[in-house]
């Protein structure tokens, strides 16, 4: 009975062993790291963590930008217009600040059948009026009604004074007709002056080429003190003023325009020469304009 008893006991704490056995098996399975998800990122920071977090967000935030004062503002200043050479009314100047020159032009008068003119080294005609001429605001003819002489003083025909006197026409009359071979004509300003353009007429009432034409400036009458050629085309030095290297040219109505401008010419005495021409041995002068300003 005794026997039976205790092995009823027995019995009872296998039981109880093995159910006991059972409960602890899963508990051990479920902690197991093989079979633990991994682990992620807590939303929780620990306090260390969030200190360095927030000391990181302190270092990356700029200070607020402090905008820099601004400059104060310059006083107002009245603006000056850039100096400009006065040209006269109805004129323009370019850019440079010259402007065109006013010269009165006779009307052409060729007459006939115009003669053969081959003559070396001549220009060609230009078709076309000549460009305006332009110089500093103020240039004017200053050699009318200015004194003049001559290499030859008893012309053939007309008289001396007749050169500077303003008419420019081929009309009988109106030109000084001087001997044969090489003669000259003196034009006396009065006074020094900037020379920027010297207008010659001959004989323009037929396409004639006159020969050896120079033309010199002066301080003196006898050409002594700062004689400067502003034009030569004397060819073979017949002059004796050297070979020009201007051209021969044919008379018309406009005259021949001579440059002095970019030459810086001063003087007081204009003189120029001829020898003949290509209709006879003669020499002729209608007018002769000089453009400049007393020098100041």
């Amino acid at each position: 009975m005794m026997k039976r008893g205790f092995s009823s006991i027995v019995k009872i704490c296998v039981l109880v062993l093995f159910a006991a056995s059972m409960c602890v098996v899963p508990a051990c399975k479920k902690s197991s790291p093989q079979e633990q998800p991994s682990e992620q990122p807590s939303q929780m920071s620990s306090p260390d963590t969030a200190e360095q977090t927030i000391k990181s967000a302190e270092g990356t935030v700029s200070p607020p930008t402090v905008p820099a004062p601004e400059p104060p503002a310059p006083d107002p200043v009245t603006p000056t217009a850039p100096e400009v050479s006065e040209a006269p009314a109805g004129r323009e100047t370019d850019s440079s600040g010259l402007v065109p020159v006013d010269i009165e032009l006779p009307k052409p008068m060729f007459v006939g059948t115009p003669q053969d003119t081959k003559v070396p080294n001549l220009e060609k005609p230009l078709g076309k009026p000549r460009p305006p001429f332009l110089a500093p605001p103020g240039t004017k003819n200053v050699a009318v009604e200015k004194s003049v002489s001559a290499s030859d003083e008893e012309p053939i025909i007309g008289e001396i004074e007749m050169i500077t006197d303003g008419d420019k026409e081929a009309a009988d009359g109106s030109y000084v007709e001087l001997g044969p071979f090489q003669q000259h004509v003196t034009i006396d300003l009065g006074e020094k002056h900037n020379i920027y353009a010297i207008v010659v007429w001959h004989y323009h009432k037929q396409p004639r080429v006159y020969y050896d034409v120079v033309v010199q400036v002066a301080d003196d009458p006898d050409f002594i003190t700062n004689v400067q050629t502003v034009f030569n085309n004397d060819i073979d030095n017949s002059a004796g003023f050297g070979v020009g290297k201007d051209m021969h040219y044919t008379e018309t109505a406009e005259g021949k325009l001579i440059d002095c401008l970019s030459q810086g010419v001063q003087g007081r005495y204009v003189r120029l020469y001829s020898n003949g021409n290509t209709s006879n041995d003669l020499n002729h002068y209608i007018e002769v304009d000089v453009y400049g300003k007393p020098v100041e």
